[in-house]
């Protein structure tokens, strides 16, 4: 039995750098950095200060009030991507369409944790009175999925992974993997975030694992310099729609790209120290599952989160999978505008791959002053300007605290 293809046929995200794709992909391209300092709470004790906020954002643009107090920031952001992507895919405008053939793969890495947060003070402030009715299912990281087949009538399969800083690729891998299985023919897949509060942004500082350029927000994000000194958090939301490639070509529907590979790995090392085995043996089962040579990919969209030792590490990972066609690689990390979205970092990281896979252009690595080569960051980080270059395919890394990876191979389409 031939496998199943699997194509993105729509796309959306809300992110620090814009919240629409036209928006988001101009700023991307032109090195525009969405990081600031922080406005939602007060952030004056904590040694971090930044962060990459969602600004200008309205949920009353996708549904109503009521439905919105009922729900964390999380939450919010998924459903504006996810319709953004089913708009763009254009699935409302399908007559006929068989909903309980569509269904939902979008998770998060930590959840509804600035509602968390709210209760808990409440509480002791009130007491257990002031628990809101709505304060479980507006934390419930399945929740985003379920809202959205709610709201759209879709009843295929719905879940949310949680898997850390890999959530949004094994959703997006995990979806499509449900299309080939023949599952679902259209699922709607990727992952968001909101943790800038002062549990989330404290519990990284606490952890030093934070940037504290705090005088400097813009250039905060430095993947592969030698001046990097920890991530930047971001917040939002990447969502993409993925569909059996007969269903796409019967609706004639627009392809953006096909997602051929989708590969996982534990590094079984450490919680949070990566090893280069771990990353590496995801690149490898992706590009297996694809039934590609390393040499036909030209790009790669890094986790590259600009601390010292993970970026260094994801480099040495690299070379370990590609060998000597790692240095003919573009690489970037697209982190260095957004910063860093957690569990919505692989969605918004995938959305921005098929972007350069369709437009073929590499949005640059913005703050690479001095290129940490002594350290072992000598590749191609298209630093500081975007490329436009031929690119055959892409790849999406991932990797999360426990050692989850997560690589995700998005193939420029071909008829």
């Amino acid at each position: 039995m031939s496998k199943k293809r699997v194509v993105i046929t729509g796309l959306g995200q809300v992110s620090p750098v814009g919240n629409n794709i036209p928006t988001a992909w101009e700023n991307l391209l032109a090195g525009k950095s969405g990081i600031g300092s922080i406005t939602r709470f007060d952030a004056s004790e904590l040694s971090c200060q930044i962060a990459g906020e969602v600004r200008d954002f309205n949920i009353g643009d996708y549904i109503s009030g009521k439905d919105a107090r009922r729900m964390d920031l999380f939450i919010h952001f998924g459903i504006a991507a996810a319709f953004q992507a089913i708009a763009d895919a254009g699935l409302d405008d399908i007559p006929n369409l068989d909903k309980s053939r569509v269904g939902v793969n979008l998770g998060s890495g930590i959840g509804g944790l600035p509602s968390i947060e709210d209760t808990a003070k409440a509480v002791f402030e009130g007491g257990v009175r002031k628990i809101n009715p709505f304060f479980i299912p507006g934390s419930l990281i399945n929740l985003t999925a379920g809202h959205i087949t709610i709201l759209k009538g879709y009843t295929g399969p719905s879940y949310g992974i949680v898997s850390a800083c890999t959530t949004g690729a094994h959703c997006i891998g995990d979806a499509a993997r449900a299309i080939v299985y023949g599952d679902a023919d259209v699922m709607v897949a990727g992952g968001s975030e909101c943790a800038v509060s002062t549990l989330g942004i404290g519990g990284f500082a606490a952890m030093k694992a934070l940037s504290t350029r705090n005088d400097d927000p813009a250039t905060a994000s430095r993947p592969w310099d030698k001046g990097r000194d920890g991530f930047v958090m971001g917040e939002g939301a990447g969502v993409m729609v993925l569909e059996e490639y007969e269903h796409a070509k019967k609706r004639g529907a627009r392809i953006y790209a096909e997602l051929v590979g989708f590969g996982m790995s534990s590094d079984a090392h450490h919680i949070t120290a990566p090893n280069a085995e771990g990353p590496a043996a995801a690149v490898a089962r992706a590009l297996k599952d694809a039934g590609m040579n390393p040499d036909e990919v030209d790009y790669v969209n890094a986790h590259g989160t600009s601390t010292p030792l993970g970026d260094a590490n994801e480099t040495n990972a690299l070379k370990l999978a590609f060998g000597d066609h790692a240095k003919n690689l573009v690489v970037n990390s697209t982190k260095s505008m957004t910063g860093h979205l957690l569990g919505g970092a692989g969605g918004v990281e995938a959305v921005y791959s098929t972007l350069a896979v369709y437009h073929q252009k590499s949005p640059p690595t913005i703050n690479i002053f001095e290129q940490d080569i002594e350290g072992g960051c000598d590749l191609d980080y298209c630093a500081n300007v975007a490329r436009d270059m031929p690119i055959r395919a892409a790849i999406s890394n991932s990797f999360g605290f426990g050692g989850t990876n997560g690589t995700l191979v998005i193939k420029r389409f071909e008829d």
